[in-house]
């Protein structure tokens, strides 16, 4: 059985094993009562049957016989057995009677054993005396014991044989529901005071956020599971005093950088030829693109900027006017509204980075926004070269490039997937890169259910 099919919840699996558990081990108790009630009914049944089948014998080795019409249990001697041929037979208690009549030294030639029908008497009329024998029918058989003896005929005796199965099944029955009762109710509040703070825990955990002021998870349950979320808290605690620090670092790294690069600019103006000058500008521009991708890059998922309810379709035409007016062919459609919460600044760095890209290799791009389900997607399509399938899934690797020529004019430093791809994913979605039918590529963000 496959472990899907199992319980997911700790209390389910608890409840589970402890079950399986209990089973097994009225199982193996079933085994060893059956088998200890078997023992015990065999010697019961066998000792006194020896001890007067001895008896009978040296009354009649010794010249006198037996009453006759003697009560049960008591030993009759007749000329033939009457352990029918159809009897069930008892092998156990023959090899008893025989161990037991072998080493007492009586002679014999045959021995059987069988069980009918038990037959009470109406010694006790009325109702009583009906339910006791109807009972005593049901649950007790009878066992006929017919020894052989050379010359003399058949020492019998018949003695009650309880069927101590449907006793122990019974009792095992009534074990198991008081066990199950008892035991499975005081697993099951364990297992779910030990479930209920680690499933706070875990959505705790799927809701951390770097930045966001998240309270401390409460400490509660077994020492164990409290120990388990005090390392939590600490472990976030931990977190964003690093992320503090490397936001702290990274202001210096941009500080530090933006001004020998805006005294480059300064100094290249003293540059007579203007090839070489503008060639120098346009290294420094490179650079500052480059600064400002790898500091958005670090920086991303500790915005300052709140959570805000935007319309998509007017951010996306906001973004397409702004390259229209740079002269490029970029193309939308006309959309519903579809107000959605996000970061504004940066889904709309995000579109404008696939834009780029679709401008960059094609051209031109094709802009669309949708309602998905109960999503939204916006969509860039291009008829470009596309991108071989075998790199769709490293291209959103940094510095990763499909043109690996170096040119500027072709390509960036390839952290514009990678940075659209981290936006997206900040907040909850999907950016899925596929090769179109007839050529080209549609980079799809698909984003998830609304969230007002």
């Amino acid at each position: 059985m496959r472990l899907a099919r199992y319980p997911r919840s700790l209390a389910g699996q608890v409840l589970l094993l402890v079950a399986i558990a209990l089973f097994v081990a009225q199982a193996i108790n079933f085994g060893l009562l059956l088998r200890e009630r078997r023992e015990s009914r065999l010697a019961a049944a066998t000792n006194p049957a020896i001890t007067r089948l001895i008896d009978a014998s040296e009354r009649l080795d010794a010249g006198r016989k037996l009453p006759p019409n003697r009560p049960r249990n008591r030993v009759q001697l007749t000329n033939s057995s009457p352990v029918a041929a159809t009897t069930e037979r008892v092998p156990e208690v023959q090899q008893a009677i025989v161990a037991g009549l072998t080493d007492a030294g009586i002679r014999f030639t045959r021995v059987e054993a069988g069980l009918r029908p038990f037959r009470m008497g109406e010694d006790r009329p009325g109702p009583a005396g009906k339910a006791r024998r109807e009972r005593m029918r049901r649950f007790v058989s009878e066992l006929v014991i017919a020894v052989e003896q050379p010359g003399r005929g058949w020492l019998t005796i018949a003695t009650p044989w309880p069927r101590t199965e449907r006793g122990i099944i019974a009792q095992l029955v009534a074990q198991t529901l008081v066990l199950y009762g008892i035991v499975l109710l005081a697993v099951l509040w364990i297992g779910m005071r030990i479930a209920r703070p680690l499933r706070t825990l875990a959505t705790a955990a799927r809701g951390f956020r770097p930045g966001d002021a998240a309270e401390p998870v409460e400490e509660r349950g077994p020492s164990d599971v409290r120990a388990v979320i005090a390392a939590y808290n600490t472990l976030g605690t931990r977190v964003q005093a690093m992320l503090d620090e490397k936001d702290r670092m990274l202001g210096a790294i941009g500080h530090d950088l933006r001004t020998p690069l805006a005294a480059l600019r300064v100094r290249i103006e003293s540059v007579e030829d203007d090839e070489d000058r503008q060639r120098m500008a346009d290294t420094i521009d490179e650079m500052a693109r480059m600064l400002e991708d790898i500091l958005s890059l670090a920086r991303l998922g500790r915005s300052s900027e709140p959570m805000t309810e935007v319309d998509l379709a007017a951010l996306v035409d906001a973004v397409a006017e702004d390259f229209r007016d740079l002269g490029h062919d970029v193309e939308t459609r006309d959309a519903e509204r579809l107000p959605w919460r996000v970061r504004p600044a940066p889904m709309r760095r995000a579109v404008r980075n696939l834009v780029e890209n679709a401008i960059k290799y094609a051209g031109g791009a094709e802009v669309v926004v949708e309602r998905s389900g109960e999503g939204a997607c916006i969509a860039v399509l291009d008829r470009g070269p596309g991108i071989p399938d075998d790199r769709l899934a490293n291209v959103f690797e940094p510095f990763i490039r499909v043109e690996t020529s170096r040119n500027r004019d072709t390509g960036g430093i390839g952290l514009g997937l990678a940075l659209a791809r981290a936006i997206v994913q900040e907040v909850g979605g999907t950016l899925t890169l596929a090769n179109r039918d007839g050529g080209g590529l549609a980079a799809t963000i698909t984003l998830p259910t609304r969230r007002n």
